[in-house]
């Protein structure tokens, strides 16, 4: 545990290097709740400092394995219910009709292209702006894939952990 208070401490208003938050990020993701993980991730998605959500997950999407990108996939489409066939129908080519009950294999998703996943974020932001916390949750559970963001991202989430676990 204070191990988890020095590190946390560093990222209460202090910048730090690239390399120590990927090790600094390891760490708390294995040492703090789930929800509290995934409000930092939430703040690296929604900060003008980072890339935009839909190029973030898919730069994860590329990192992920053929499991964790079906794993993604299927909770866009969970997320999304309804609307997922018109957000996420181009995925799989003109025959591949995507519905609310669709469950992706992890053989369909290593045929999606990650520019492809940025899109289909870009538009599932549109039609429902709370995909980015129901992302930020999903990436709580596979916070290894995080890790690829690099430092600017890894350092605005684990500040904003910091303030939550300080009660900030």
């Amino acid at each position: 545990m204070a191990l988890l208070n020095d590190i946390l401490n560093r990222y209460l208003g202090a910048a730090t290097g690239a390399g120590t938050a990927a090790d600094d990020f390891s760490h708390v993701a294995q040492n703090v709740p789930p929800d509290v993980l995934s409000k930092g991730i939430g703040a690296a998605f929604g900060s003008s400092a980072t890339p935009d959500v839909g190029q973030m997950v898919a730069q994860m999407f590329e990192n992920a394995t053929p499991e964790q990108r079906a794993a993604l996939l299927n909770h866009l489409i969970g997320a999304l219910g309804p609307n997922a066939g018109a957000v996420l129908g181009g995925l799989f080519g003109q025959g591949g009709a995507v519905g609310a009950n669709t469950t992706i294999t992890p053989g369909q998703a290593s045929q999606v292209d990650p520019q492809q996943v940025q899109d289909a974020v870009t538009r599932a932001q549109q039609h429902n702006p709370g995909i980015v916390d129901s992302l930020s949750d999903f990436y709580a559970q596979h916070s290894s894939l995080v890790k690829t963001l690099g430092g600017a991202a890894l350092t605005i989430a684990l500040a904003k952990i910091s303030q939550h676990m300080k009660g900030g």
